[in-house]
């Protein structure tokens, strides 16, 4: 049986595409990874919340090896994304980080119940699939140690990967699809029990949570077309996707530009076109724990 959670969603169905995605990122995930382990103390705690695939916990396993060792802490929901990043974590870890996977729901579990208190927790897009976001932040700030930090990858740019006119359909296919994803999103977000707003940006919310020194910085994410087969996959990824959870509310005429897009066997097939690309802007969002 599929494991779902709050959201609906299948997390489980799309490993493959997110380990895809990841490798995408890795560059500057690694980036990332340094800079907000390099002012940690030694052996620092550090978490991964919805760690997924584990995109960011095997950079995290390499800097915390580079900065002389530490304990990674894997939360996620959905046993077979959590075996997926712990396997690939410890694998980058070569024994001198400890991995400590942990199955729970940061909606219904204090995180202090994981592990002792941490120097770092790192989440991406996780917080923005929980039923009551103010609540999990604060749920994640009590599972700081004094003085310990909150980095959250929410929000940035739209992520572009498709050319304005394809040839097939109107132009303009990824931009009505952005509308309809939008619109998914708050639906996805009001069907969800006990759900929250939280009508503020995510400087605010930090604060609200009881964080200060907040700052926030943005990494690109770039493969300029012509592009290798593995950004195309990634883009027959996402756009199945995105058909899955728009096709409903897209026009008659678009859903048979994806069928086209999507259809290996079609001359204008995704993967196989020499003008995709993966051009993204993710936002960080840091805070510290008083």
């Amino acid at each position: 049986m599929p494991h779902h959670t709050h959201d609906g969603i299948d997390w489980a169905a799309r490993l493959h595409a997110m380990r895809r995605y990841g490798s995408l990122q890795s560059e500057a995930l690694s980036s990332v990874a340094r800079r907000l382990v390099a002012p940690l103390p030694d052996s620092p705690v550090v978490m991964d919340v919805g760690c997924g695939a584990g995109s960011m916990s095997v950079p995290l396993a390499a800097a915390l090896r580079e900065h002389g060792g530490g304990v990674l802490v894997l939360v996620d929901a959905t046993p077979e994304l959590l075996d997926a990043a712990c396997t690939a974590a410890r694998a980058e870890a070569d024994g001198a980080v400890s991995v400590k996977p942990v199955l729970a729901d940061l909606a219904a579990e204090d995180p202090l119940s994981f592990t002792g208190p941490v120097e770092l927790i790192w989440g991406s897009r996780v917080v923005h699939h929980l039923p009551d976001q103010l609540r999990g932040l604060k749920r994640l700030v009590s599972a700081l140690a004094p003085g310990g930090w909150l980095a959250l990858a929410e929000g940035g740019l739209e992520t572009r990967f498709l050319p304005w006119d394809l040839g097939v359909g109107e132009p303009g296919l990824q931009d009505r699809m952005a509308a309809a994803r939008a619109s998914w999103f708050v639906s996805m977000r009001e069907n969800m029990t006990g759900t929250v707003r939280l009508p503020v940006g995510w400087n605010v919310a930090l604060a609200d949570a009881g964080l200060g020194e907040i700052s926030a910085f943005s990494f690109v994410v770039d493969h300029p077309a012509p592009a290798k087969q593995l950004v195309r996959d990634w883009a027959v990824d996402r756009l199945t996707w995105l058909a899955d959870i728009t096709g409903p509310s897209l026009h008659p005429a678009d859903r048979d530009a994806l069928r086209r897009l999507l259809n290996p066997a079609d001359s204008e097939y995704l993967g196989a076109r020499e003008d995709v690309f993966l051009l993204e802007t993710d936002t960080v969002h840091v805070g510290r724990r008083r």
